[in-house]
């Protein structure tokens, strides 16, 4: 089983994302979760943020599984739906998770709390 993790800020202008500081995120990440790697774009719902996304979801292997940090769960799987489509990437292996209203440490167990339950799925 393989981990990508995917994070989004928003453009850094959301004030949902006001305690999260987002140029340690990424190696806070790498250090404490069993990932292959955690990237950041500043609008995943964007034009530059789908090609980013899309990469990842094409170079996917069938083992892996790619963890969004953004907005609410719900709204990213209507934001990338065509997305998924369009890849082929099984969307039982896209797990979306709510990284809003926290600091670090609150982002880190959210998606530490997802990749556990990958792992025990898997």
């Amino acid at each position: 089983m393989e981990v990508k993790i995917v994070l989004c800020n928003c453009k850094g202008l959301c004030p949902s994302f006001k305690e999260t500081d987002m140029d340690t995120l990424l190696f806070e990440i790498e250090s404490e979760l069993d990932a292959t790697y955690a990237v950041l774009n500043a609008q995943l719902c964007g034009q530059g943020g789908n090609a980013v996304l899309r990469e990842v979801l094409r170079n996917a292997g069938d083992e892996t599984y790619v963890v969004v940090g953004a907005c609410a769960p719900e709204a990213q799987v209507k934001l990338f739906k065509k997305l998924l489509r369009e890849t082929g990437f099984d969307e039982r292996r896209f797990i979306p998770v709510d990284i809003r209203n926290t600091n670090n440490e609150g982002v880190i167990t959210r998606l530490k709390e997802a990749v556990q339950q990958v792992a025990q799925a898997a």
